[in-house]
C-alpha cells in the first residue's frame, strides 16, 4: 500500500533533503530546470539544517522515500517589506513557504500541490489568514503552480537573495477566508 506523508524533518533527513537541494542544483547546471538556485549558495545542507534547528523544516515522505521539503514558518525576508502587498496583516497574522523543493524524479504526481495545501492547512490550524511566498522571477514552474493554486503576484523586487546575486524576487499572497 502507498504512504504518502508530510511531517516536521528529522536529523536523520538532513542528507535526503541535500540530495534534493543537489538533484535542481544538477538540473539546473544542465539547463534542464530553470529556479534561480545556485550550487554551494543557495539552497546547501545548512539552510535546511538551519530550518531544522528552527523546527520550521518539514518533508514529504512516499513510501518512506523523501521526495520533497519546505520550510514554513512566519520570517519575512526583509524584502517582504518592499512589497505591496494587496492585504495589510501584522506579522503574526502572517505564514511563509520558502525552499518548496520536490524532486524531479516523481515529477506530475502533484507533491508540488499537495504540499502547498499542507502549508495552507497549517496556517488555519495555527490561526495564520495571509499566506507568502516568494520565488525567482525566472522560476516560471513554481510561479505557474502558485498561480493555479490563488496565488496573487503583488511584485517582483530587485535584490541580493540569499547570497544569489541580481534575483529578481517575485512576491506572492493568498488570503484564507
Amino acid at each position: 500500500m502507498k504512504t504518502i506523508c508530510i511531517r516536521k524533518a528529522q536529523s536523520k533527513d538532513l542528507e535526503d533533503v541535500e540530495e534534493l537541494y543537489n538533484q535542481i542544483h544538477d538540473l539546473e547546471e544542465q539547463n534542464k530546470t530553470t529556479t534561480g538556485w545556485l550550487r554551494n549558495i543557495y539552497p546547501i545542507k545548512q539552510t535546511a539544517y538551519d530550518a531544522l534547528k528552527r523546527s520550521d523544516l518539514y518533508v514529504l515522505e512516499d513510501n518512506d522515500n523523501i521526495v520533497g521539503s519546505a520550510i514554513i514558518n512566519q520570517i519575512q525576508g526583509e524584502m517582504y517589506a518592499k512589497g505591496s502587498w494587496q492585504y495589510r496583516a501584522l506579522p503574526d497574522e502572517v505564514c511563509v513557504l520558502h525552499t518548496l523543493v520536490i524532486s524531479p524524479y516523481v515529477k506530475n504526481k502533484g507533491y508540488g500541490k499537495l504540499f502547498v495545501q499542507f502549508y495552507e492547512d497549517y496556517a488555519k490550524e495555527h490561526g495564520y489568514y495571509e499566506l507568502r511566498i516568494d520565488t525567482n522571477e525566472k522560476n516560471k514552474a513554481a510561479r505557474g503552480l502558485y498561480y493555479k493554486l490563488g496565488y496573487q503576484e503583488i511584485g517582483i523586487i530587485p535584490t541580493q537573495f540569499n547570497g544569489i546575486p541580481d534575483v529578481r524576487l517575485v512576491l506572492l499572497e493568498k488570503r484564507l477566508k
